[in-house]
């Protein structure tokens, strides 16, 4: 195994929630460091940037909707295999698909709106963390 890091998103039904804590409290739990973190309220360029590789599916316009509907919470990850635990922790993208104990079998709504969102691979993770945090803006942890 090896350190990683992983891009996370909480997104605006879970700042709604005001789960922010409980979803830490979960990555903590599991081994993963929280190495950045920060609160917007994404611009339409920015939703549309970001989820621009599902800009031909007919879910892209709902989904861009939905990510301004209300601030995100955004934050880097790191630990051992990040990207997979991680996503084991969220569980599958429709809660009704997943396993007990995951963050969207515990919270979420429906398939659309969902809680959280993670990287799902390492190339991805890096190209996300870029553009919501740019190259100096992740804190490794020094103790």
């Amino acid at each position: 195994m090896s350190v990683e890091r992983t891009l996370s998103i909480i997104k605006p039904d879970g700042v709604e929630k005001n789960l922010i804590g409980e979803i830490y409290g979960r990555f903590e739990k599991a081994g993963l460091e929280i190495v950045a973190a920060r609160m917007l309220h994404l611009s339409q360029e920015q939703a549309e940037g970001f989820y621009a590789v599902h800009k031909e599916r007919p879910f892209y316009n709902d989904l861009v909707n939905y990510m301004r509907s209300g601030p995100v919470v955004v934050q880097v990850l790191e630990g051992e295999s990040a990207v997979s635990k991680h996503r084991e922790l969220l569980g599958a993208t429709n809660p009704d698909d997943a396993d007990p104990g995951t963050i969207r079998k515990d919270f979420a709504a429906s398939i659309e709106e969902n809680v959280v969102h993670g990287s799902d691979g390492t190339d991805t993770a890096a190209e996300e963390i870029a553009f919501f945090f740019g190259d100096d803006g992740v804190c490794p942890r020094t103790r």
